[in-house]
């Protein structure tokens, strides 16, 4: 194995504070940092006085990047990978470095931290002991309901990633394919104006009809039940 190591650290979501001691000290300490979007990153280096370089990695350049980074922990450098916001992998292209890592028998050391996933299914109020995270929704509708009507019996917690231009339809979306289910609609996590809308999903729908929706969303929705059985049909 090399002696190198790439580092998923995980970054605040949204406040800046929530972003642990050890996460602060390799991100100092690491040759080099990958990162999703380096302006977004840099805000947070500036605010803890690192100082450590940046390369971007992000979808459009993650062929020529992965291949590059990879050569650089053969030669014996350290790097850390982080997202715009959370933990690294989950819905980004992380996952593709981490994996070339893996199977040229480099060491993968995650620095845990916030995710927006699990903030939101804690914060929901709705059963946590079964959960299925299916991240973004296809976009086009015909794919977008398939997708939909696979999770129609899912008896877990569905958490679910949605842009706030589309999280009305795709709340209507739900309620027509899987009937009157529990939702929870989470907006900007962490940030000044956090908030989590909770209800059956027809009352979400009439609250944020006549509202314009903005911020990064989370919608996590209850899992198939006899009650929403009889509710649909």
């Amino acid at each position: 194995m090399s002696n190198s190591t790439i580092f998923v650290v995980a970054t605040p979501i949204g406040n800046l504070e929530d972003i642990t001691y050890r996460a602060v000290r390799v991100l100092s300490e690491v040759d080099l940092i990958a990162a999703e979007d380096t302006r977004q990153t840099k805000i947070l280096l500036n605010r803890y006085n690192i100082t450590t370089p940046m390369t971007s990695y992000h979808k459009f350049n993650i062929r020529s990047k992965t291949d590059y980074l990879i050569s650089l922990l053969r030669q014996g450098k350290n790097l850390a990978l982080v997202t715009d916001s959370g933990t690294p992998g989950i819905s980004d292209p992380g996952q593709e470095i981490i994996k070339s890592a893996i199977e040229s028998n480099i060491k993968v050391d995650v620095i845990p931290g916030p995710c927006a996933a699990i903030s939101a299914l804690v914060g929901s109020g709705l059963p946590t002991e079964n959960f299925l995270f299916v991240g973004f929704l296809p976009k086009k509708p015909g794919k977008k309901r398939k997708a939909l009507e696979a999770l129609r019996e899912q008896l877990a917690t569905i958490i679910i990633y949605e842009s706030p231009f589309r999280v009305w339809k795709t709340l209507v979306d739900i309620q027509t394919i899987m009937g009157e289910r529990s939702v929870a609609v989470c907006r900007e996590l962490t940030k000044k104006f956090e908030e989590i809308i909770r209800g059956k999903v027809g009352e979400v729908i009439t609250q944020l009809q006549k509202r314009t929706i903005k911020g990064e969303i989370v919608l996590v929705v209850s899992g198939f039940s006899q009650e929403t059985s009889r509710g649909s049909k």
